[in-house]
């Protein structure tokens, strides 16, 4: 790139968050007048419970929260945080160990960028977040997928990690409950995983954000619990925009080893400060409070989790697992793919999606941003109307493909 080009490579390298883009297609569309159903954003539709937003208000009128605050985020939430992790995750961390992020993105970007050098290879299991790949990237790293499909229900096994270990890869990244497939995986493939992980001397960073959506009996298990022998290689992160419908409320959080934490919260320190400190307080009234609301949206999830599984395995020519997890459903569409549907013959799963945008006005996101090309996310995090509305002009429209 020449010396005086306006954006530098680092920068113009980072692909635009694919389901962002849908989900603000899908809403310009809808402002136009358009009846666009949005299968894109994770974003549960439900308020944010009356008692965190309360706090929140009640923080608002506190001229203590008015002020700069710790860049780390407010003690008495880094100790619920603590408290939390120990309740939810069965592992034991101390305020000093906790960093307070605006937003989970945030936590990820850190935990690379805190860890990696230029050159370090992370194994990132796919289909994958389709933000990692691009903040292992900007850290200097180097993502290593490994490929997992829906004949394996979406999960890696420590054969194929270890076919993909060289002498560059220092972390592992474990996702369970997954975005984007929703796949779980059993305590004993957690511990199997964590085991090998250690054995390698490998860090983990651990992606808990989706641990209370867990469906049909199938436990939440951390792998910081289920392999004690990574001992203070792994670095959780979580948040409150999925577990309590709070995605627009921007808190997210890094736990981990003292020192990676420290520098973690040196680098925030000069990038953004803490966070908005009214938005602390909404979010210490949500890890400390009651899980009632978080048990009623979970009820509603797996209602539409169902729906959504058994009208797409009715389209000839898609199959799509159940998810144990999160409120994805991750389908294969290749059998749709070089068939004429609508005039069209969409050869990916990109060309699918527009198709389906364009012709029937159904937002879903391509495989394409998650991995290889031949799949479609759909998250039904959306209301039981819509998404009756959604899949139905899904079946009608894809039921013609030839």
């Amino acid at each position: 790139m020449p010396a005086n080009a306006r954006i530098s490579q680092r920068i113009a390298a980072i692909a635009e968050s694919a389901t962002l883009a849908v989900d603000a297609k899908a809403k310009a569309l809808k402002a136009a007048g358009r009846p666009v159903i949005g299968f894109g954003a994770g974003e549960p539709d439900f308020p944010t419970p009356d008692y965190i937003v309360e706090a929140a208000v009640k923080a608002a009128h506190d001229p203590r929260f008015h002020r700069y605050s710790p860049a780390g985020g407010l003690p008495e939430l880094k100790q619920a945080i603590a408290d939390k992790t120990m309740r939810d995750s069965g592992y034991q961390v101390d305020p000093a160990q906790v960093l307070v992020t605006n937003g989970g993105k945030q936590a990820v970007y850190q935990s690379f960028a805190t860890l990696l050098d230029p050159g370090d290879e992370v194994l990132v299991p796919t289909p994958y977040w389709t933000t990692y790949p691009e903040a292992i990237r900007l850290a200097g790293g180097v993502p290593v997928e490994v490929f997992a499909g829906p004949e394996q229900g979406y999960l890696v096994t420590v054969d194929q990690l270890e076919a993909a270990l060289t002498e560059r890869t220092k972390i592992l990244l474990f996702v369970s409950p997954s975005n984007p497939t929703g796949a779980v995986y059993a305590p004993e493939q957690v511990a199997e995983i964590g085991k090998w992980a250690a054995s390698k001397g490998l860090w983990v960073i651990t992606d808990e954000i989706y641990e209370h959506l867990t469906y049909d009996g199938m436990p939440f298990t951390s792998i910081a619990t289920a392999a004690p022998e990574l001992g203070d290689k792994v670095v959780i992160l979580n948040g409150v925009a999925k577990t309590y419908a709070m995605t627009g409320w921007r808190v997210g959080w890094m736990a981990g080893p003292k020192d990676v934490i420290k520098a973690a919260t040196n680098m925030q320190s000069h990038a953004t400060s803490n966070v908005a400190n009214v938005s602390q307080m909404a979010a210490l009234a949500a890890v400390s409070g009651p899980l009632t609301a978080v048990d009623e949206m979970k009820v509603a999830f797996d209602r539409r989790r169902k729906t959504m599984v058994t009208a797409l395995n009715e389209i000839e020519g898609v199959e799509c697992p159940t998810p144990k997890g999160a409120f994805y459903a991750y389908a294969d569409v290749r059998g749709l793919l070089g068939k004429e549907i609508g005039g069209v013959r969409p050869a990916t799963s990109a060309e699918l999606a527009a198709l389906v945008l364009d012709k029937v006005e159904v937002a879903i996101v391509p495989g394409e941003a998650f991995g290889p090309s031949g799949y479609v996310r759909l998250s039904y995090a959306l209301g039981d109307d819509d998404l009756a509305t959604g899949v139905g002009r899904l079946q009608e429209f894809l039921g013609t493909a030839k």
